[in-house]
């Protein structure tokens, strides 16, 4: 299914590893031209931007901390200036640092809040202006379905990720009306390098609530963030799309 996305300009943040990584090469696959940014501007940011090459597509990789609202603006600047335009935001980085509630530190707090959501807000405010301007655009967020549903030792991640969801919600109310549309993903338990350093129980319960049985790849995650940036999605706007395999069923 060709998703229509040729020659258009995606932003990627937490495009370094996992469902962001997975994401820059799918858009880079639709014929997108992609820039990366991430904390780290190591091999494997690079090994990303190099796939992005390779399918034919510009890539750049702008390192940068997304909590930094300041440099977000400068990052988006940037990108519109040497790839001539934006067309995508899609918001990707995210940590985790869990503890049971009465064990997690004000840091662990300030830390998984200010990158899950400030930084979906850096860059979120930075691309909508654009988008406002030209009178489209497409954004995606990546939620969790722990924001939907809590997680025990997961208070601070949660609660980013409901506010990942709600922020969503409240930005596509804004953004309607200049046919820019934002929605947001929610994965389960994919694999990637964060998730493989769970215990194993971790892992096989996962499994046990999937109704597929098995947990998910990032590219899984990827697909469905390139058909909500398509002119295929163009009537879906704040919605929460689960990639579980039927992980939560709420």
């Amino acid at each position: 299914m060709d998703l229509g996305l040729s020659g258009m300009v995606a932003l990627v943040t937490g495009g370094r590893r996992g469902i962001g990584a997975a994401v820059a090469r799918t858009l880079a696959a639709e014929g997108c031209d992609v820039a990366v940014v991430d904390r780290e501007a190591d091999a494997e940011a690079e090994a990303v931007v190099g796939a992005v090459q390779a399918a034919g597509r510009r890539g750049l990789l702008r390192p940068a901390d997304v909590r930094d609202v300041d440099v977000a603006e400068r990052v988006v600047a940037d990108v519109v200036g040497r790839l001539g335009r934006l067309d995508i935001l899609v918001c990707c980085a995210g940590i985790t640092a869990d503890g049971m509630v009465w064990k997690l530190s004000e840091t662990q707090w300030d830390d998984v809040v200010d990158v899950n959501l400030k930084g979906c807000f850096a860059y979120t405010r930075a691309a909508a202006a654009v988008f406002k301007t030209q009178r489209s655009g497409r954004i995606v967020h990546v939620a969790s379905i722990n924001g939907l549903r809590g997680k025990p030792g997961q208070a601070n991640y949660a609660a980013s990720k409901g506010g990942v969801i709600a922020f969503t919600k409240a930005v596509a109310r804004e953004m309607g009306r200049y046919d820019v549309t934002v929605n947001a993903i929610a994965p389960g338990m994919i694999a990637t390098a964060m998730t493989r350093a769970l215990p194993a129980e971790v892992l096989e319960q996962a499994v046990r609530e999937s109704a597929l049985g098995r947990i998910g790849d990032p590219e899984d995650c990827a697909n469905l963030v390139a058909f909500l940036c398509s002119a295929r999605a163009r009537h879906i706007t704040g919605a929460v799309v689960t990639v579980d395999g039927g992980q939560f069923a709420g």
